[in-house]
């Protein structure tokens, strides 16, 4: 009985994870990038597959010094394969994302039952934050798949001591230090060392094979190493960040990620401890109810205890969540997708909770209290996502509460006909997530990034035909989305007086003078919004155009 109901839950549980697989591939197709980050790291692959220089990376000519650049040059294989487009660039990140979602399935099998496993997979393929970073993509999506990779096939070498096994965990580690740097390493230390310590397992601690995997490591850096030695190291009259003699080689293995804490980066923003959980509750809908519960009972569990532990018991994912949140949360620069490194922690430590909650708890009154609670949270996120839609951009009220209405039928048919044998209050919670980011994707975020310059820019060259050759910019910084769409990096021209005549410019509308006129002909006036920074403003039809940039196109006379 108990392996059919297992068996069934599995089958459900794959049907819906590929359903969110199936809306990350629509948000590749339908989403344009999106300024500043995604479409910066796609405009850096495609000008690494164009200058075939995938060792020295620059950003629109310019040394970059920031990421390392194993998201380059996957994104450029990828390009390379299936041409300069949105979604080639993803792709990568795409298949990461379900290597992530597959590898929390079987760290998690090794520990616990194949229910709690497969909940954890569907938990993590069906977060917001998953949404986001498979259209909005970031180095973090990468680096949760290499981290949760290594930690699985570490899992794996403690209990089989299969050197295939710690082959792909050292491999996954130089990966993800390749991703975003040493937190690849240190991400799988903080798991483990507490889990060995509490195990009194001392002597794993400090293996002979471990030199072997770091070895490994050090191999596969080479070419990184070498890259940022011979574009930084031997160059130190470079300026970078405003000074000079900048070590590439320091910089990656201590600037910036440990000098974000003792102070030495020049970066600062957002340094409230809670800046991140604040964040997270968002980006882990619509399972933050069960994450916060899980989080508690965790913790008391442990305090309870007093820290002593099963034989075959892990404190692997409180720990590595705890003490990977504290080393980030003590920095002086975040951002909210920074802890999406270990959203695979989250996603079992949510499971947990929910199949002990809802699941396998048999006092109904709190069980009821608690899908009440969540029932409540989807209703207003569908609210919410009502009033964008409706409110926003004036989408057609019709064709949206056809979508909305058309997907409940679908969720319902499988709710009471198909897939009755999980709790109700799953399928809604998957109806609310999965109906929320297919309307977003299709109706949304198209209309939002119109607004965005750079890919209204080359439209518009696009349909007048105009030679990319003759197109400047003049004091116009930063715009990788136009350099991107129109697969050409555009140059910046100081003195107008310097253009030829038919040639074209971009220029900000309050730089524009009547003197400026007198030699120039007006071709395009374009309204922008950087729209990675969404406020009220801009949603509001009625104050929008308060909100906006005016640029224009000229041509010279």
């Amino acid at each position: 009985m108990l392996l059919n109901r297992e068996k069934s839950y599995t089958n459900i549980y794959i049907f819906y994870i590929v359903l969110c697989i199936i809306i990350y591939i629509l948000g590749s197709l339908f989403i344009p990038l999106m300024e500043v980050d995604s479409v910066q790291y796609a405009n850096i692959s495609r000008e690494m597959l164009q200058n075939k220089s995938f060792l020295q990376i620059f950003d629109q000519g310019r040394d970059y010094l920031d990421k390392p650049p194993m998201l380059f040059w996957l994104s450029a294989i990828s390009m390379y394969l299936l041409g300069m487009n949105d979604f080639a660039f993803r792709l990568p990140s795409i298949l990461l994302a379900i290597l992530a979602i597959y590898g929390t399935y079987k760290f998690t099998l090794i520990y616990y039952r194949n229910e709690i496993a497969g909940l954890a997979a569907l938990i993590l393929a069906s977060t917001q934050a998953m949404f986001l970073i498979t259209h909005d993509v970031r180095t973090d999506t990468m680096l949760m798949a290499w981290v949760i990779l290594s930690i699985w096939q570490f899992a794996n070498w403690l209990n089989n001591r299969k050197w295939s096994s710690l082959i792909i965990t050292f491999t996954a580690v130089a990966f993800g230090m390749m991703t975003k740097g040493p937190i690849a390493l240190m991400v799988p230390v903080f798991s483990f060392a507490p889990h060995l310590i509490m195990h009194r397992n001392f002597k794993m601690l400090f293996r002979w094979e471990y030199l072997v995997g770091i070895g490994i490591i050090i191999i596969l850096l080479l070419p990184m190493d070498i890259g940022l030695y011979q574009q930084f190291d031997l160059h130190p009259e470079k300026v970078m960040y405003e000074k000079t003699g900048t070590s590439g080689l320091r910089f990656f293995y201590w600037t910036q990620s440990f000098g974000r804490i003792t102070g030495e980066s020049v970066w600062h923003e957002n340094d409230e401890f809670f800046f991140l959980f604040q964040n997270l509750l968002w980006g882990f809908l619509p399972w933050t109810l069960f994450l916060i519960f899980g989080l508690i009972s965790e913790c008391a569990k442990i305090i309870r205890t007093k820290f002593s532990l099963n034989k075959n018991e892990e404190w692997i994912v409180l720990p590595g969540f705890l003490i990977t949140y504290t080393a980030l949360g003590i920095s002086n620069y975040q951002l909210p997708h920074y802890i999406y490194v270990v959203l695979p922690f989250t996603a079992i430590i949510a499971a947990k909770s929910l199949y002990s909650l809802i699941i396998n708890w048999e006092n109904k009154f709190f069980k009821n209290v608690i899908n009440g609670i969540n029932i409540f949270i989807y209703i207003l996120v569908l609210s919410i996502l009502l009033v964008l839609l409706l409110f926003t951009f004036s989408t057609n009220i019709y064709l949206v509460i056809a979508c909305m209405v058309g997907m409940g039928l679908a969720f319902s048919f499988l709710m009471f006909k198909k897939m009755g044998a999980i709790p109700k209050v799953i399928h809604f919670a998957l109806f609310t997530i999965i109906t929320t980011n297919l309307l977003l994707t299709i109706f949304f975020y198209p209309k939002l990034l119109e607004y965005q310059l750079g890919n209204q820019v080359s439209k518009v060259i696009r349909q007048k035909n105009i030679d990319k050759n003759k197109f400047y910019l003049h004091q116009v910084y930063e715009e990788r989305s136009l350099d991107f769409y129109s697969n050409y990096s555009y140059r910046n021209i100081e003195n107008l007086s310097a253009l030829k005549t038919n040639d074209y410019v971009l220029i900000k509308n309050e730089l524009i003078n009547q003197e400026l006129l007198s030699n120039f002909n007006k071709i395009e006036l374009i309204s922008t919004f950087h729209v990675s920074t969404l406020n009220a403003a801009f949603l509001n039809p009625k104050s929008r155009e308060s909100a906006l940039t005016l640029y224009t196109i000229l041509q010279k006379k």
